[in-house]
């Protein structure tokens, strides 16, 4: 099987740049070959190795209810049959925007675009061209998709203006970005004290997700929502993770703050590529046509992506008891893992919100992206061989959140418990 994955990965990097089309899935954290899925079904995918794997990735979050679910499937297909692009209005986008409206009060109005990234780089363009400001305040371990502007770490300081993270940002563009730690309210304090007049908005995932969870301490939220409002900032919340993850109406719902812009996909386009961004209608009115915030895109609205939203959403709404059900599932899995991992000794902590997990082998608090860094007191490339081994595939970095789905059985996670326990158990 090994040698299998060889010669595909091989054979894909004489084409494609690392043989990959989005760099977590090259395995170079994990230093191995990719496993390259021929099909899914369920809870599970099936690699062109002819191996069988109970998935926690999950297309990286939208695949709400597993793999191929047939209602979904059934209605791309008879829309496709109707044709699969236009570049002209469908009552599909009507019908979704109005869905996800209904999950989401803060939203009055939405635009879709046709991925995360592109959803991010909008509002932020919204929330300068809607206050006259310029600055922009990012924090440390949250990731916005690859906006020039957001690709930014820290200099020599926890406080400071962002110093580009990629080969190809200049300097300019992340001139405005001003850059703080996950989960300190004081930093965002000092920074609109000395920049406040200036700062067009902040942009966070209310809970972090791409350094695995990271859940927001008492109060931080609180302290960017009643920032922003005495400084006529805009509050954006970066929900395209935890957008009926963290709760089926999102992390704003769970922690009861209202952000002013909110930025979704993942689940909103049941497995396609889909990105959204949404605010009151004051806010909204301007972006073009109505206003002067150009913001445009050939396949946004695509009616094949529009349908297996609908689809999506359609089956949450109208069955309550299935987000409730993926929960449960998710603190069975977490239950089961304190179970076993206690018995090894080793540190660990376990995360989760919702429909969303991470493992951490550490006995130290996570509130931010150094304690992820300093959290993995095990060698993770020999815990992730073990597991994948074993038929259980998690994200290939251990800076990734895991997602369940409504596919997902007991004897699933009774597998999967059985397989983290044999990663750990030579430790």
């Amino acid at each position: 099987m090994l040698t299998q994955n060889s010669s595909f990965f091989d054979a894909a990097k004489k084409v494609l740049v690392g043989g990959v089309n989005s760099p977590v899935r090259s395995f170079s954290s994990v230093e191995g070959d990719p496993v390259f899925v021929k099909k899914g079904n369920g809870s599970r995918f099936i690699g062109e190795n002819g191996q069988s794997y109970i998935d926690y990735v999950l297309s990286w979050g939208p695949l709400i209810f597993g793999h191929a679910h047939p209602e979904i499937l059934s209605f791309i297909q008879s829309t496709i049959a109707d044709g699969t692009s236009f570049g002209a209005p469908t009552v599909l986008e009507t019908r979704l925007a109005n869905l996800v409206i209904e999950f989401f009060p803060s939203i009055e109005k939405i635009r879709f675009v046709n991925s995360g990234t592109e959803a991010a780089m909008s509002a932020i363009r919204l929330a300068r061209g809607y206050t006259g400001k310029p600055y922009i305040v990012k924090f440390e371990g949250c990731y916005h998709g690859h906006v020039s502007s957001l690709l930014v770490s820290a200099g020599s300081g926890a406080l400071t203006h962002g110093q580009p993270d990629s080969l190809g940002v200049l300097k300019e563009e992340v001139s405005h970005t001003l850059l703080a730690e996950y989960n300190n309210g004081e930093q965002v304090e000092d920074l609109f004290r000395r920049y406040g007049d200036k700062i067009a908005g902040i942009i966070v995932e209310p809970v972090a997700g791409n350094m695995g969870v990271v859940l927001p301490k008492d109060g931080f939220l609180e302290t960017l929502r009643s920032l922003t409002t005495r400084y006529g900032a805009c509050l954006i919340f970066d929900e395209v993770m935890t957008g009926f993850r963290a709760g089926i109406q999102g992390a704003q719902h769970v922690y009861g703050i209202k952000p002013d812009i909110t930025i979704l996909g993942k689940v909103i386009g049941g497995g396609l590529p889909c990105g959204a961004y949404g605010a009151s209608k004051e806010i909204m009115a301007c972006v073009s046509p109505e206003g002067g915030v150009y913001q445009a895109g050939t396949l946004s609205g695509n009616p094949v992506t529009m349908a297996a939203g609908i689809a999506t959403l359609e089956k949450l709404k109208n069955e309550t008891h299935i987000f409730e059900s993926i929960e449960e599932k998710t603190k069975l899995l977490l239950n089961g893992l304190r179970k076993v991992i206690e018995k090894t000794n080793l540190p660990f902590k376990t995360h989760s919100v919702g429909t969303m997990f991470s493992l951490f082998f550490t006995d130290r608090a996570i509130e931010n992206l150094s304690d992820v860094k300093k959290a993995q007191s095990i060698d993770f490339k020999k815990f992730y061989r073990r597991v994948l081994e074993k038929g259980v595939y998690l994200a290939p970095s251990p800076f990734e959140s895991g997602f369940m789905s409504a596919a997902h059985s007991v004897a699933d996670i009774e597998q999967t418990i059985d397989a983290i326990y044999y990663g750990v158990s030579d430790f």
